[in-house]
């Protein structure tokens, strides 16, 4: 929304992780409330209409219809976690939070930077997006423990660091794809 500012625009007033959103990454979007460039969005306004409450759970009516099956389709970005992730910035407080998204953050960069081979971004933003962070921290161990001393080509260390994100996301039970709506006949 227009001239709309958040103090911390890479974690949504709905619970998304915008700082791990390939759109943010390119530039495309600011993150929520980050200026120029967000969309119309219903949960801005409605935040607005209550004197600018900073997150949903916030708000004495959280969680609303406005909820519901917001997390059944992903858009750009995995829309999975957010019920689960406004929940745990309410239980662990935002602060506790932010320095987690801050560390996912920092390892995505590193994963888009020293793995990715121009075709795993949405790849690595999803797996980072829905794996808990001391999962995403063993596995960024195993890649390094298995590559060594070795000098393996992008192509070899990407899908080693694929393969190692997929097992650990099938130990857990974790689809690594975005649930795209179907589409209308």
């Amino acid at each position: 929304m227009k001239n709309y500012r958040r103090q911390y625009p890479l974690f949504s007033l709905c619970g998304l992780n915008c700082g791990l959103c390939s759109m943010h990454l390119d530039k495309y979007c600011p993150g929520c409330g980050g200026g120029p460039g967000n969309q119309i969005c219903a949960i801005i306004r409605c935040s607005q209409q209550r004197d600018g409450i900073e997150y949903c759970y916030l708000c004495d009516e959280y969680p609303c219809e406005k909820y519901d099956g917001i997390d059944a389709f992903d858009s750009f970005i995995t829309h999975r976690h957010q019920l689960k992730d406004l929940e745990k910035a309410r239980r662990i407080g935002i602060n506790a939070y932010r320095a987690e998204l801050t560390e996912k953050i920092e390892i995505l960069k590193d994963l888009l930077e020293n793995y990715n081979d121009g075709r795993r971004k949405s790849f690595f933003c999803i797996a980072v997006n829905l794996l808990e962070l001391q999962d995403v921290k063993y596995v960024m161990e195993q890649i390094a423990t298995e590559i060594g001393s070795d000098n393996p080509t992008l192509k070899e260390k990407a899908s080693l660091a694929v393969n190692l994100f997929q097992t650990m996301a099938a130990e857990r039970n974790v689809v690594l794809k975005l649930n795209k709506k179907p589409t209308k006949k």
